[in-house]
């Protein structure tokens, strides 16, 4: 059995190592992250961070606050997804989380039809520029 410090050693270890995997391999592994936490935590443009059991890049720099929670402030944080796996349309903030060629998205929620991104940098929602369903 190892003692206290030397397991506060080795996640520090895991957690440098963690910073290197792929998003592939990390989202694969979200308990290596640390949970996001609303109490004045600074938080740097893309490291990432897990909130339940989901994986979030950070977007862009700031210091947390109880309300901006990974899930409803797209504008500080984009959802890791899995590779294949297909996310629900969100309204992009900037060109940190706009979509490509070839994006897939539901729209508008999930379980409803697929469509693909025909432009880069695309922040439209499907059926008005940019999109076509799937086939």
């Amino acid at each position: 059995m190892i003692d206290r410090d030397k397991a506060r050693a080795l996640r520090q270890m895991i957690v440098k190592a963690s910073a290197s995997l792929s998003d592939e391999d990390a989202v694969d592994a979200v308990e290596l992250y640390p949970a996001w936490s609303g109490n004045g935590v600074q938080y740097t443009a893309g490291e990432r961070i897990r909130s339940g059991e989901k994986l979030y890049r950070v977007v862009q720099t700031h210091t947390s606050q109880p309300d901006w929670s990974p899930a409803n402030t797209p504008a500080l944080f984009a959802e890791v997804a899995k590779p294949g796996e297909i996310p629900v349309w969100h309204q992009p903030t900037g060109a940190q989380d706009a979509y490509m060629v070839g994006d897939k998205v539901y729209f508008p929620n999930a379980g409803d039809p697929v469509y693909v991104s025909t432009v880069d940098n695309n922040v439209w929602q499907p059926g008005v520029y940019g999109w076509e369903l799937a086939t």
